[in-house]
């Protein structure tokens, strides 16, 4: 009988850390917003203002946590970063003001969306070649799916026992699943068991003919990392403007508050069924079409975002939104390693990391001052959507002599 791969236990495993993540997401924030204000006594600029000092500050120590994932590995990494983030939650609960729950920010940010999140995908990436699209869209699918869970089961916790132990038991569900999973499921690299991505018994002449990685320095000097990188945070910049708006957004279509939020379902959907269709695709095409493919969903949905009147338009809307999340990210996860290898794979991905995740704290705000600028949702949804057809346009004019690979 033919040993089973131990990619896929650390592919499932991944998927579990990657969900977890979600107290430090924008959707499990999400459920204390309220508590803060009435707490707290800030304002709801106040707490967003917070937040987004958390996230641009948070960001910018990615760079040095992925290359401290390439230099310790990913099982010593993982263990790290989990401890980390169960500090940090529980911090959240003793927050008091601004300042205090503006630096817990920084930390839940940085342990769980940023640092967590990245090394659960370099875990993956590092198991797979031949498969790698496919398998990261698998990764992005079912993280999406559990991290739908987070908020409903915050909500219930803070029912049961107040917001500032529901963040304790937040830190103690990290605590006994992500440090244990970390430490003693996770396995730095196939090499480590005599195997090569995909499951493949090492040939150490061929393993040494095939490496051609480059260091995050080479990297960012190639005009392919800026165009994956701006790809990337283009998604990131306007699909968390059209979240974080999108109660309002919808109400203009003529939806309640309660139908607007329901619209949160389809869009898992979407990132689900993109992640898987889009992965597939990546082991299959090069970026200079996979690039402006993935822009093509987000313009689209930008220009649905312009004419929504309701009806089955608001649910196609929602799936698309959806669906530019999951294919950016299949994209971009599979692109990154075929580009520049696995050997230093956490710090580009890293500095990646950091433009992308700056760029969801200015999303929200850009889109806000266009459409008080503009006067509507319509005009403002018009104008960025040059933005991802920009960023098409110039991945086609370069796709020939960079991108086509």
């Amino acid at each position: 009988m033919a040993r089973f791969f131990p990619g896929w236990r650390i592919l499932g495993l991944a998927v579990i850390t990657a969900a977890l993540t979600g107290p430090g997401q924008t959707i499990g924030v999400s459920v204390f917003v309220d508590h803060f204000i009435a707490d707290l006594g800030l304002t709801r600029s106040g707490v967003s203002t917070a937040y987004l000092i958390g996230t641009l500050t948070a960001a910018f120590a990615l760079p040095y946590v992925g290359r401290q994932i390439d230099t310790r590995g990913v099982r010593r990494g993982m263990a790290t970063i989990g401890i980390g983030f169960a500090v940090a939650l529980a911090l959240m609960s003793g927050v008091s003001g601004f300042v205090t729950l503006a630096a817990g920010f920084v930390l839940i940010r940085l342990f769980g969306q940023g640092s967590l999140m990245l090394v659960s995908t370099v875990a993956v990436t590092l198991w797979f070649r031949s498969r790698r699209g496919f398998v990261l869209g698998l990764l992005a699918t079912g993280t999406g799916m559990l991290m739908s869970l987070v908020p409903i089961g915050s909500n219930a916790v803070i029912d049961a026992t107040g917001w500032r132990t529901a963040w304790l038991v937040l830190a103690g569900v990290i605590a006994v699943t992500v440090v244990p999973i970390g430490w003693f499921g996770m396995i730095d690299r196939p090499a480590d068991l005599g195997l090569e991505p995909d499951g493949v018994a090492i040939d150490e002449a061929a393993a040494a003919a095939s490496i051609d990685s480059v260091t995050r320095g080479q990297a960012v000097r190639t005009p392919r990392f800026w165009v994956l990188v701006a790809a990337g945070s283009t998604v990131g910049m306007l699909a968390t403007a059209l979240n974080f708006h999108q109660i309002s957004l919808l109400g203009d279509a003529g939806l309640t508050p309660a139908e607007a939020a329901a619209m949160f379902l389809p869009q898992f959907v979407g990132t689900a069924m993109a992640g898987v269709a889009f992965g597939w695709l990546s082991d299959r095409l090069t970026g200079r079409t996979l690039i402006p493919l993935s822009m093509a969903v987000l313009t689209t949905t930008l220009l649905l975002a312009s004419v929504l009147t309701g009806g089955p338009l608001v649910f196609l809307y929602a799936l698309l939104l959806g669906a530019s999340g999951g294919a950016s990210r299949s994209v971009g996860s599979t692109l990154m390693p075929r580009w520049f290898g696995t050997d230093h794979i956490g710090a580009i991905t890293g500095l990646s990391t950091l433009v992308a995740v700056a760029s969801t704290a200015v999303g929200p705000v850009a889109y806000s001052l266009a459409r008080d600028v503009t006067g509507t949702y319509t005009t403002s949804s018009l104008v960025f959507a040059a933005v991802p057809l920009s960023v098409a346009a110039v991945a086609i004019v370069m796709g020939r002599r960079w991108l086509s690979v």
